[in-house]
């Protein structure tokens, strides 16, 4: 009776629970696979993204900063120089034309050039103009949100943000870093797996998250996942 019992009952549960195991064992890897590639796809628009306002802060003032409130205020309040061409140097009548008219008058602004261009003057020249942040940069993307650009996607910790400068070939080279911690990125994955692709990386020499720029050494401000 005992015999039957367990061939016909425990048995085919311990070759179950087994059987779970093992397939267990096979796809929590492969779902953490899953689950870090979407949120590194998160993460890395928003590494872009803080790349990119960086890039446009540094044109705007000679250096990149450490503080991701400079980034929203400047994306909020800043504006962008953009060099806007009227017409085309490849046209010699207009080129001819504009010549002519600086030597006539060498001290005429493109202010004014720009008023005898709208009244019909065949001229080429470029124009200065200062436009909002907010209107240039990430301009058609509904995506994006400047009060997001602070975070780590999926847990809500802060960003590690650094700047630097330092002399490369006596040269004063302003550089800075924003990193993710896969710690933070992957927060409620499995632990161990998250250990394991750490230490993974460490033993490379990578750094065990995701990160964009660098204040070590120049790098043209690249992500380490590209």
């Amino acid at each position: 009776m005992v015999k039957k019992i367990f061939s016909y009952l425990i048995l085919p549960i311990i070759i179950i629970g087994l059987v779970y195991l093992i397939v267990e064992s096979i796809m929590e890897p492969i779902r953490f696979n899953e689950q870090k590639e979407a949120r590194e796809a998160v993460a890395i628009q928003r590494l872009k993204d803080i790349r990119d306002l960086q890039v446009a802060f540094k044109s705007e003032t000679g250096h990149f900063t450490p503080s991701i409130d400079s980034l929203k205020d400047f994306y909020n309040n800043g504006t962008l120089k953009v060099v806007m061409q009227i017409g085309s140097n490849d046209d010699s009548l207009a080129v001819v034309n504009t010549q002519k008219l600086k030597r006539r008058n060498p001290r005429i602004t493109p202010q004014q050039m720009l008023q005898l261009y709208v009244k019909g003057e065949h001229l080429v020249f470029s124009i200065e103009n200062e436009i909002p942040v907010k209107d240039t940069l990430f301009n058609g993307r509904p995506d994006f949100c400047i009060d997001s650009l602070a975070f780590i996607p999926f847990c809500g910790d802060s960003i590690i943000m650094e700047s630097a400068v330092k002399r490369v070939s006596g040269v004063n080279v302003p550089l800075f870093e924003a990193s993710m911690p896969y710690k933070q990125l992957l927060q409620g994955l499995d632990n161990q797996l998250r250990i394991n692709l750490d230490a993974e990386r460490e033993d490379t020499g990578r750094y065990p998250g995701l990160k964009v720029g660098s204040v070590t050494a120049p790098n043209n401000n690249a992500g380490n996942w590209e």
